[in-house]
């Protein structure tokens, strides 16, 4: 029995564990890469463990979430960062060299390589052929030290490409028709793995759009066959020596499979506030708009932008819209400069924002009140944008810059003849923006410089023989971590200041959680279906722990948040019956008996409900490395026991 290409990969990078759906294996990680809203920590944390160097073939920290510089605290995690970089060997992105994922796409990411990132569209990778996957911080930190990555074995998932897209539909709507059958569950413990001769008419940019949104199926990552489309690719950034051929095997066997014809689809959208409630546009109809932001880690590519910019040539933005484009990196912005592409934006009326992520992670670009936004962006989840009542549509460049010249919700078929796009034999190599490590001989004598906003890093206790507390929130299902800790420009600035951070735990769903767990000192979470769903913000943890929460009670989890719970001494536990969520209220008092016990031999909890008086049975699914750090009260405390 052959293999499949994600197993080809993990085969060969396989530490320990057996390569069995649902076991847990550990896996050497290559490269890793952070982001500065959640590299701060990350980095913190690498410190804490007291290593000199990274042991990583490659590590890179990008500045790209939080670069509004409003106040001093992002400029001096910035520097903060930028100097842990130059004395551990990790490449430093300066801010306005572009976005981690665009960057390393063009820059660095090699096929067949493991990537390991502290951002969870790290997938992206996955356009060229990497086994890249995102990952809280604390588990980025620990591979930056050459620490084994651990993953439950993915189920593997063939969405099979057939035939070739008709004009005027795109890669989006691909990986939003991929949403809209399996959901932003469907893709929990999976790989999606693509193949099949619509494949080959896709390039590296749509390929990378397809894996990026991969993210919010909740699959631990996607991947695209490496082929001559990724050599050109590569060959076009200087890099045709990183090009290996990669594919599955013919007899390659997989748990699930979809076929999509790609020339069956039409323009997409998803409408708010989920990224798989996702509609034709024409079902849609044509509602007015407000607002159009075109960029991300999405749709940000020089392919992406080519496009637009020729829509918009020699037309006015509509009088109703405000329309913004963020290229993706440097290199872009530059080769757009250069062939006169920008100039067509700027003449059209766009706002040109610098290459980072600007209002996709809530830097800015916020809607008016009730205002409609068509976005090229991943997530539309209520209050990302910065405003509570705003409705996020996602789109594709295409429908994003026909509706901004309408201004209402477009399909760009109606256009007439589709511009034809070229990829152009040679990319605009400058990689001026991306400084160097010292050398090893040098590095002694670098000072890393923090600031005050930085504060330790919160860690957890030895686990106690029993649990006894009250239930501090109740929430339903899919519940984001932007839900939990939220972002946006007034609150990103603190990654680095947990205990100020805190002030907005859990904001969208109750103003008043914070403070019940200071006077109450913490106690339970319960969650509906699909629990921290979304980024792999590690801080969605962090925060709840430094507010004395003990354990989190769903009925499922999403991935990275479950193993950030884990990372940070907090138990995740699910109801055997899920039915049983109906029977615990908020501020019930719950008892975990002997939950130190059922962590240590491996059996299930009990859960106690004084107030009612009601016995539950919960499961604890977890590997024996994940028992062993909840008992050691998290990570941190688990390795440095170790």
């Amino acid at each position: 029995m052959g293999l499949t290409l994600a197993q080809k990969i993990i085969k060969n990078h396989l530490v320990c564990g057996e390569m069995i759906p649902g076991k847990e294996i550990g896996l050497k990680i290559d490269q890793t890469l952070t982001q500065d809203a959640t590299g701060t920590m990350a980095y913190l944390q690498f410190e804490a463990m007291n290593i000199n160097r990274v042991k990583t073939e490659l590590s890179v920290a990008y500045i790209d979430h939080n670069t509004l510089q409003n106040g001093f605290e992002n400029a001096d995690d910035h520097q903060f960062i930028q100097t842990v970089a130059q004395k551990r060997g990790i490449r430093f992105s300066r801010p306005g060299n572009g976005i981690c994922h665009q960057v390393h796409l063009e820059r660095f990411g090699v096929p067949g390589k493991t990537l390991l990132g502290s951002d969870s569209h790290t997938p992206t990778g996955g356009g060229i052929g990497m086994l890249a996957m995102g990952a809280g911080g604390l588990d980025v930190a620990v591979a930056m030290g050459g620490g084994t990555y651990y993953i439950p074995m993915p189920y593997i998932v063939n969405v099979e490409l057939k035939g070739t897209l008709s004009p005027w539909v795109a890669a989006k709507d691909i990986i939003l028709e991929v949403l809209r059958i399996m959901s932003v569950k469907g893709g929990v413990g999976k790989i999606i793995e693509y193949s099949g001769d619509g494949v080959k008419s896709l390039s590296v940019p749509e390929r990378a759009t397809i894996t990026n949104m991969g993210a919010e199926l909740g699959a631990t990552t996607s991947i695209f066959p490496s082929d001559e489309i990724t050599k050109e690719f590569l060959k076009a950034q200087e890099r045709e020596a990183d090009f290996t051929e990669l594919k599955a095997d013919a007899d390659a066997v997989y748990d699930e499979k979809i076929v999509i014809e790609l020339e069956k689809l039409v323009p997409l959208a998803a409408m708010p506030h989920m990224p798989d409630n996702v509609k034709a546009v024409t079902e849609i109809g044509e509602i007015a708009i407000d607002q159009v932001c075109i960029g991300s880690c999405t749709n940000s590519s020089l392919f992406d932008m080519l496009k637009v910019a020729a829509i918009l040539k020699g037309k006015t933005v509509a009088s109703n819209v405000s329309l913004s484009i963020a290229p993706g990196s440097k290199q872009v912005l530059n080769m757009l400069a250069q062939n006169g592409a920008l100039a067509d934006m700027i003449a059209a009326g766009a706002r040109i924002l610098e290459s980072a992520c600007g209002p996709c992670i809530g830097m800015g670009q916020s809607p008016n009140s009730k205002g409609i936004s068509l976005r090229t962006f991943n997530r539309n989840f209520e209050g990302r944008s910065g405003t509570a009542d705003a409705g996020v549509y996602l789109v594709s460049p295409e429908v994003a810059a026909a509706s901004a010249i309408n201004g209402y919700l477009t399909d760009p078929r109606t256009l007439g003849e589709m511009p034809t796009i070229r990829m152009p034999e040679k990319f605009a190599v400058n990689d001026n923006m991306i400084l160097l490590p010292d050398s090893i001989d040098t590095a002694a004598d670098r000072i890393i410089k923090y600031g005050p906003n930085i504060k330790s890093v919160p860690t957890g206790n030895p686990l106690e023989k029993t649990i006894s507390a009250k239930v501090m929130l109740k929430v339903g299902d899919n519940i984001t971590t932007d839900h939990i800790m939220p972002a946006g420009a007034k609150i990103l600035p603190y990654r680095s200041n947990v205990p100020y951070l805190s002030k907005f735990c859990f904001g969208v769903c109750d103003t008043e959680f914070p403070e019940r767990c200071k006077s109450e000192g913490g106690g339970f979470i319960i969650g509906g279906a699909n629990y921290g769903q979304g980024s792999s913000r590690e801080h969605a943890a962090l925060v709840p722990l430094y507010l004395g929460i003990r354990a989190v009670i769903t009925k499922s989890f999403a991935r990275m948040h479950k193993a950030n719970l884990i990372n940070s001494g907090i138990i995740p536990l699910t109801f055997k019956n899920p039915e049983d969520y109906d029977k615990i209220s908020q501020n019930d008092v719950l008892t975990l008996t002997d939950i130190q016990s059922a962590v240590s031999s491996l059996s299930n909890a009990k859960l106690i409900n004084e107030t009612t008086g009601e016995a539950f049975e919960l499961e604890l699914d977890l590997s024996d490395r994940a028992r062993s750090i909840l008992l050691a009260g998290g990570m941190l405390n688990y390795t440095a026991n170790n």
